[in-house]
């Protein structure tokens, strides 16, 4: 990110003394059609304000071409070597069976330059064509390269993906606990529109989104100030990269577009990256794997909070939160109890565990 933001500053001064360059050239030539002495004060104005123009122009540009460059990189990052090879030897030939051909139209004033010019970028379009079609060739004679792939997919086999958080799984804290843990590895990154999201709730008039939009920003705050942990603001990416009206759709095009894993606990973010082929890590599937394992005729101890639905039963929940039925429990309300495992009922909201009392308490 720091290295993306310094080169951005670079390009952007560097294009810009290029325009103020240019603006200054452009005044030097139109200072004899505009009648003003070189050494005038309304030349020096003049100059001036042309400079400021070529300036601002070359900023503006440097503005909109650094995120397409940028763009472009990560476009060819995730081209395989043989494509790779086989654009570069397409754009030579081309190009260069272009200029030979046209040689004989060089000396035609007027019109050779631009016949050469179309005969060059035809001749690479023509050429990068007729190599990508014949990357067989290539591989058959460069075995080596059949085995190559794309950076990214080899990325991806030895070091750890990127992961981007929406704005639920930042609301709801837990991804805290679990980077603490270690067991997510890689850099953490948080788009700009979902902080901007986070913003936005934390403004709200409604005091319940309120508070959970500045929940959001304290949890931000709190995996920035956590030790060994890479998590960064994410805003190098375009327009056309996500394309679309809702926050998590956005999220999920830029994710795929990033080659990244997207982290959440909605459904609706983990069916829409699922669609779009992005990887998902759900924080409620990984709760739910967490949970302890019981058999039946296995044992436990509960504390009998309430009755339930069914005559005489009574209801109970361990420390993860999982529900516990005990049979004919509804007499020991508000007390602890040993139950033994009688079945185990697995729902969308998570496992349900049925028990019942012990066949000698009295109670």
């Amino acid at each position: 990110m720091f290295i993306l933001r310094g080169l951005w500053s670079l390009f952007v001064v560097a294009v810009v003394l290029v325009g103020i360059i240019f603006g200054n050239l452009i005044a030097q030539k139109l200072l004899p059609h505009v009648h003003l002495e070189s050494t005038s004060r309304e030349a020096l104005l003049f100059s001036v304000g042309l400079n400021v123009v070529g300036g601002l122009l070359g900023f503006l540009v440097a503005l909109f071409s650094f995120r397409k460059i940028v763009s472009w990189v990560n476009y060819f990052e995730r081209v395989s070597l043989v494509d790779k090879i086989a654009g570069a030897i397409g754009v030579i030939l081309g190009l260069g069976v272009a200029l030979l051909v046209t040689v004989p139209f060089a000396p035609i004033e007027g019109f050779g330059l631009p016949i050469r010019i179309f005969a060059s970028v035809a001749g690479v379009v023509l050429g990068v064509g007729f190599a990508m079609s014949a990357r067989g060739q290539i591989v058959y004679i460069f075995p080596s390269l059949g085995s190559s792939v794309a950076p990214s997919e080899a990325a991806s086999r030895t070091r750890t993906k990127p992961k981007m958080l929406d704005t639920n799984i930042i609301i709801d804290g837990r991804i805290a606990d679990i980077v603490r843990t270690g067991f997510l590895e890689g850099p953490l990154l948080v788009p700009d529109f979902v902080l901007q999201e986070l913003h936005y709730i934390a403004d709200s008039s409604d005091r319940l989104r309120r508070a959970r939009g500045r929940r959001g920003l304290d949890m931000l705050n709190t995996l920035k100030n956590l030790e060994g942990v890479d998590i960064s603001i994410y805003e190098d990416y375009t327009a056309e990269e996500i394309d679309a009206e809702e926050v998590d759709a956005q999220l999920v095009k830029l994710a795929k577009a990033r080659d990244a894993v997207v982290i959440t606990n909605d459904y609706s973010v983990n069916e829409i990256a699922k669609l779009n082929g992005v990887p998902v890590l759900n924080v409620n599937e990984l709760a739910n794997a967490l949970k302890p394992v019981f058999l039946p005729g296995e044992e436990l101890t509960v504390t009998i909070v309430k009755e339930g639905k069914e005559r005489g039963q009574g209801v109970g929940y361990l420390d993860d939160g999982t529900m516990v039925v005990v049979e004919g429990g509804s007499k020991a309300i508000g007390e602890i109890a040993p139950v033994t495992v009688t079945s185990v009922l697995q729902t969308n909201a998570g496992k349900m565990i049925f028990t019942e009392l012990p066949e000698d308490d009295d109670r």
